[in-house]
């Protein structure tokens, strides 16, 4: 995990202290509900309400995750990249504590998937789902 470029010592320690074994979780989407970062709408009827997150989980691992986040939006180049598209996209931008929040799931998707399959973090991976970034990381 420390081969995300912006992820310590400290950050990993504190993970596996609220998380126990990360390779305990079959899904990375286990993690985010267990932070609680999955989200709910509100909605009645036919009323259809906003999605938010659920806030039911481990507050001190969102804590750690949006602690994380920050220094990564500044300093690495895939997440700057990716908070950059999600905040100024034609269709549909996000407000900036939304794109951290999203930022949050991607980080624990990472890691996730760099603890079970043990190898090295790789940016054009990370953004390969959204052409236009992955070609102007090569640049």
């Amino acid at each position: 995990m420390l081969t995300v470029p912006g992820v310590g010592m400290v950050t990993v320690i504190e993970l596996y202290s609220e998380l126990g074994d990360i390779k305990n979780f079959k899904n990375p989407r286990q993690i985010l509900k267990y932070a609680g970062l999955n989200l709910r709408e509100s909605s009645s009827g036919k009323h259809k309400g906003q999605a938010r997150i659920t806030k039911r989980g481990r507050a001190k691992l969102r804590a750690l995750l949006f602690r994380t986040v920050m220094p990564l939006v500044r300093h690495n180049r895939a997440f700057k990249a990716l908070h950059q598209y999600y905040t100024t996209r034609q269709e549909n931008p996000l407000r900036k504590k939304q794109s951290l929040i999203v930022l949050c799931g991607k980080l624990v998707r990472v890691l996730h998937t760099v603890g079970q399959k043990q190898c090295p973090f790789d940016e054009e991976r990370m953004i390969q789902d959204i052409p236009h970034l992955s070609l102007a990381l090569k640049v």
